[in-house]
């Protein structure tokens, strides 16, 4: 059992180990120096990465559907872990680093995680084919979660600003969770089929049969996917100060800080999604990207809710007019892209247009 162990231990497995042996060390030191801050934020990298490769083992594992299911929670438990640090901190943007960094997320899915993937993938493949059905559904769920929790607090007249109260707050999290909790139900049991990619691969027979891996594999990288998120949850709750205060030093607006964070959890995916696409399955990329927006949405918010009204904290999450009109521009692009089954280069180059005009304004707003 123990050289089976060994055999199937690997590069990964490693780097989650040492992650983990430098978050006990980073333990020893309360506040660290600027240099030492640098190598935590390495290793909180590699711990993200080592997550993400245990889950995308997972996913192979099981299947397309439960896999891509694995791999948003995942990366959302990271997602929360930092967004309820900055928040614990009482910062001045405290009240809007949830929103910043959901926001952030929503936009980099959308436009960068799909626009890169359409545009890789059909300069290779010159057209790349999904299914709209379950695409569309992703879609929505991502629509409607946005808009109760972006675009609705600007409106209610129950609190002041663009603010939900503590009761709206239990509410639109208990509708978050129960549009989340449907499209689970869609993507494993009712409509499976409308979420599995089309049977076009460059893979052969074999490539593909090498990508399941052994129950003893899956079962270590469970075990290898929970220590990474213990020791990335414990960096990201060591490292914050030292994210807002790079930010600050660097004269950027406050909202980079979402940008930063998104950024870096949603990194290793895009690898995930790129590598799907450049086999011409575009459909695993879209579950993974739409996904994950969509469980950044559903879950963060409910977490980030609760941790307002448990501990008194204000809690901002309407977005202003700019940041309204690029994510109505996203969804109507998004709408037009995924309408027919097919996508091009062209595409892609739209979306990546629109994430690139979100950064641009974020840096000169």
């Amino acid at each position: 059992m123990i050289s089976e162990i060994r055999k199937q231990f690997n590069s990964h497995d490693a780097m989650a180990l040492v992650a983990f042996g430098v978050f006990v060390l980073a333990l020893l030191l309360p506040n660290p120096t600027w240099w030492v801050a640098a190598i935590f934020g390495l290793f909180l990298a590699i711990g993200i990465s080592a997550a993400v490769h245990s889950a995308e083992v997972l996913a192979q594992k099981l299947g397309p559907s439960l896999g891509t299911l694995i791999l948003a929670l995942a990366v959302t438990v990271i997602e929360v872990a930092l967004i309820v640090s900055l928040m614990a901190n009482k910062s001045p943007d405290a009240a809007t680093v949830a929103r910043d960094t959901v926001f952030a997320a929503i936009m980099i899915v959308t436009n960068g995680i799909i626009g890169v993937c359409i545009f890789l993938g059909g300069m290779r493949h010159k057209e790349l084919g999904f299914q709209p059905m379950g695409t569309s559904a992703l879609l929505s769920i991502l629509v409607a979660l946005s808009a109760f929790s972006f675009v609705l607090p600007n409106y209610t007249t129950s609190s002041v600003g663009p603010t939900y109260t503590a009761n709206q707050l239990i509410f639109v999290s208990v509708v978050s969770l129960v549009l989340y909790g449907s499209l689970v139900w869609a993507q494993t049991k009712s409509h499976k089929s409308y979420f599995v990619a089309l049977k076009e691969t460059d893979l052969t027979k074999e490539e593909a049969e090498s990508y399941v891996p052994s129950t003893l594999r899956a079962w270590m990288s469970f075990g290898v996917l929970f220590l990474a998120l213990v020791t990335v949850v414990g960096l990201a709750k060591i490292l914050s100060p030292s994210i807002e205060a790079a930010v600050a030093a660097a004269g950027a607006p406050r909202a980079v800080v979402g940008i930063v964070i998104a950024l870096l959890v949603l990194a290793p995916e895009t690898l995930a999604a790129v590598n799907a696409a450049r086999v011409n399955q575009l459909q695993t990329s879209l579950n993974l990207a739409l996904g994950s927006g969509a469980a950044s949405v559903a879950l963060t918010i409910p977490v980030v809710s609760l941790y307002s009204i448990y501990t008194d904290s204000p809690l901002s999450l309407g977005l202003d007019a700019k940041s309204t009109a690029l994510l109505v521009l996203t969804f109507v692009a998004g709408s037009l892209t995924f309408g027919v089954g097919r996508s091009t280069a062209l595409h892609g180059i739209v979306h990546l247009m629109i994430l690139f005009a979100y950064v641009a304004l974020a840096l000169m707003p």
